[in-house]
This record gives structure tokens, C-alpha cells and sequence, in this order.
């Protein structure tokens, strides 16, 4: 009888598995590129989060405005809905007009657009040019993430998308305290951070280099030039993922924008502490990140512990007595979605070919916000539903621990797939 064979690592998806093995890429023109890179992937997380601190002067400010309480709010969480809808749309064009064309573009209306409050006094007109940057963040993010995808593969492509999840959160930590920084010169001082997408623009077009199929170092292959239509898209292995994606964002996003609620329900009214308990739950974030990126395991037996970690952490918030437990719930469950977070978006580059990164990854950014832009509404219908806050918590871990359990039972099903072909004796 033969000696058993340890079981193998899942087998590479149908885009992966015709394409070259990994070819490290490194040198000075490699570090420019990802900066560059990475540079652009935290753009719209600027948006998100940089006039947050000059909500109140903007409320002030537009005060004698019909619906100004919902307008003024709205300047802040449109962009992420526009991202949302029309990522999708916008991954069809990079596939179509080419990554380095699309984001040098974007990057400069980005930064005309972004700076527009600067000088109109309509409060329709600033939420609708709010609106117009999502639809430049949604390229922006798209072209950013695909570029990567193209530029790298293997552990080197998962390190790098691990470390765009790990530059956002330290972005969003920055940028929120630049913004609140710049608010003390008025409202709409914050708004001409936007205008640094100028100095990146040129760069981008500089120094990034066109994509080929295969990375940097392949040559233009006839089956680059393939059309779009005779290449079947991976719409069903991809559209679990998204849906996984669209959950895990709700779970990622809800107690870094409820926690400050919490704390105010257990009487915590300093704002200095609440930004402290924040800050740490950002740092959380990035552990997360910085574990998945120095591991060599894949994402698919990484998911079961992120989401397993998460379930966790909502239940410390559902059963904290005060405030500390309720913060170390919270960098429990972001400790997890640092984790979950490169997880889903490699999974997902797995399953695409060069031709259709684009797209794929415009699905991927669309479901992710998507997310984040239910996270709010989610958590509001459930306290309507239990009650409380904090009950609203545990419904969240009650789902997280569904998932936990889907994901591990998956997993385990694809070891034993994999393994039991090889136990067998030969003859």
C-alpha cells in the first residue's frame, strides 16, 4: 500500500489555471508603481471620510435651506452610493478603453470635481457634484485594484491587495484628522485635499506602464486581442462571492460607524474617548490586513476564522457590560475584517482572466460598497426589530456565526474532495 499523500492546496480556478507561474517583480520602477497604485486606491476613502468633522458648520452653514438635515448628510454618503451603483459599469470600461487611460482621466476630474464646493453656494448643487465624485472613485478604485491584479500574481498579488485594505484604513485614521484639522478655517477648507489628485495624475501617466496578460514581463499574446463576446464570463463563481462581499461589508463597516452610538448609550460622552476607542478599531483593521498578507494560506481557508472572529466580537458588544468590553469586541470583530477583507477580494481575483479583471473587479467594488452604504440602514432596522443597539449586535453575530459555520463546512468539503483521489492505492 502506497504511504499517504498530505492533501494539496485547493486547485486554481479555471482563469488561473492557464496562466503563467508567479513572476516576482521588484526594483525602484516597482515601488513607484505601487505607490502609485496604492496612492489611488485611498482617493475615495478621502471622500469618505474627509468632511466628516465639518458636517456640523456645513449644517450651520445651510441652515435656513429646506432639508438641509438631510442634504448636508447626504454630502458626505453619496459618493459611496455612486460607487456602489456604477463600479459595476465602470469595470466594462476598463476593460474596454484600457486601465492606465481610464484612471489618469478619472484622477483629474476627480480632483475638479472634488474641489467644487470650494466655490458654489448651492446645497443641491455640492451634493450633486458629491454625487459626480463617486462616479470618478467608482473608475478610480476599479482601474487601482485591476492594475494590481494585472501587474502581479501568485502571494505577491495577495500581499499587495492585502496592503491597499491596510493603506485605507490608515488612510481613512489620516485623512479624518486632516479634515477635522483643515475644518477650524471654515467648512470649506477640507475640500482642497482633493486637489493632490493633480500631482498624481501625471505620475500615473508617466511612470505606470501598459498591462499585458500574464504581468509585466509577458509579451502581447493573440489571445489578448480575443473579443469580450467569445469569452464566457465567470458570472457564477463570481456572483457568490459578491454576495459574501455585500455581508461581509455590512459586517466590516457596522461597528466602526455604530460604535460611537454604543459608547454613547453607555454613557461614554467624550469625544476624545470615542475617537480613541475608534482609532484603536482602525488599528485593528490593519493587524488584520498584516496577518492575512504575511501568511501563506489562501483565502478560502482564511474566511471560516475572519467571519469566525467577527461572530465573536459582535457577541463581546451583545454581552458587554461597559464601555472597555464593548471596544475589545470591536477590534475583535475588525481584527476579523482586516482578515476577511483581502480574503474576499483575492478570492475573487482568482476566478478572472486578464480579459475580464475589469469587470470582476468592478462587481467586487460595487458589492463592497454596496455594503457599506446598507451598513447604517441594516443596524437601524434591526434596533427597530430588538429593541436596542446592542440586541441589534447580536443579530449580527447570530448571521456572522451562520456564515462561520457555511464557510468551514465548505472548506472542509474541498480538502476532502481534494485528497481522496490521491489516497487511492494505484492498481
Amino acid at each position: 500500500m502506497p504511504a499517504p499523500v498530505p492533501p494539496l492546496p485547493s486547485p486554481p480556478s479555471t482563469a488561473d489555471a492557464d496562466a503563467p507561474a508567479e513572476q516576482i517583480v521588484s526594483g525602484p520602477g516597482h515601488r513607484l508603481r505601487l505607490t502609485l497604485l496604492m496612492a489611488g486606491a485611498c482617493l475615495p476613502i478621502l471622500g469618505a471620510v474627509l468632511i466628516a468633522p465639518v458636517l456640523p458648520q456645513m449644517q450651520d452653514h445651510f441652515d435656513d435651506v429646506p432639508g438641509a438635515d438631510v442634504l448636508v448628510p447626504m454630502a458626505l454618503t453619496v459618493p459611496a452610493l455612486s460607487l456602489a451603483l456604477l463600479a459595476p459599469f465602470a469595470g466594462v470600461l476598463v476593460d474596454r478603453l484600457g486601465r492606465k487611460r481610464l484612471l489618469v482621466v478619472a484622477t483629474v476630474v476627480y480632483a475638479l470635481l472634488g474641489t467644487a464646493p470650494l466655490w458654489l453656494d448651492s446645497l443641491v448643487a455640492i451634493v450633486a457634484s458629491r454625487a459626480l465624485v463617486g462616479v470618478t472613485e467608482a473608475a478610480i478604485m476599479t482601474c487601482s485594484t485591476t492594475l494590481l491584479g494585472d501587474y502581479y500574481s501568485g502571494r505577491q498579488r495577495d500581499r499587495y491587495l492585502a496592503m491597499q485594505t491596510m493603506c485605507a484604513a490608515i488612510s481613512a485614521t489620516v485623512f479624518f484628522a486632516v479634515g477635522g484639522a483643515a475644518g477650524s478655517a471654515g467648512w470649506r477648507m477640507p475640500f482642497w485635499a482633493y486637489a493632490v489628485s493633480l500631482l498624481l495624475a501625471p505620475a500615473m501617466a508617466a511612470f505606470l506602464p501598459r498591462p499585458r496578460p500574464g504581468g509585466l514581463t509577458a509579451e502581447l499574446s493573440p489571445a489578448a486581442t480575443a473579443p469580450m463576446a467569445k469569452r464566457p464570463f465567470p458570472w457564477r463563481p463570481l456572483a457568490g462571492t459578491c454576495a459574501l462581499t455585500v455581508f461581509g461589508a455590512v459586517l466590516f463597516y457596522t461597528l466602526q460607524v455604530e460604535l460611537a452610538f454604543l459608547l454613547d448609550d453607555m454613557g461614554v460622552s467624550n469625544s476624545g474617548v470615542i475617537g480613541l476607542a475608534t482609532a484603536v478599531t482602525s488599528a485593528a483593521i490593519v493587524v488584520g490586513s498584516a496577518t492575512f498578507a504575511r501568511t501563506g494560506r489562501s483565502p478560502q481557508a482564511w474566511l471560516p476564522a475572519a467571519f469566525g472572529l467577527c461572530t465573536l466580537g459582535f457577541t463581546v458588544v451583545w454581552l458587554a457590560p461597559d464601555p472597555v468590553l464593548a471596544t475589545l469586541g470591536a477590534v475583535i470583530t475588525c481584527l476579523g475584517g482586516g482578515i476577511m477583507l483581502p480574503s474576499l477580494l483575492t478570492l475573487a481575483m482568482s476566478k478572472l482572466d486578464f480579459a475580464d479583471r475589469g469587470r470582476g473587479t468592478g462587481l467586487w467594488t460595487g458589492s463592497f460598497f454596496l455594503g457599506q452604504f446598507l451598513c447604517p440602514l441594516v443596524a437601524l432596522a434591526l434596533t427597530s426589530a430588538v429593541g436596542t443597539l446592542a440586541n441589534a449586535m447580536g443579530v449580527l453575530a447570530l448571521s456572522a456565526a451562520v456564515a462561520t459555520v457555511a464557510l468551514g463546512l465548505a472548506a472542509r468539503r474541498r480538502t476532502v474532495a481534494v485528497a481522496e483521489p490521491i489516497r487511492q492505492p494505484a492498481g
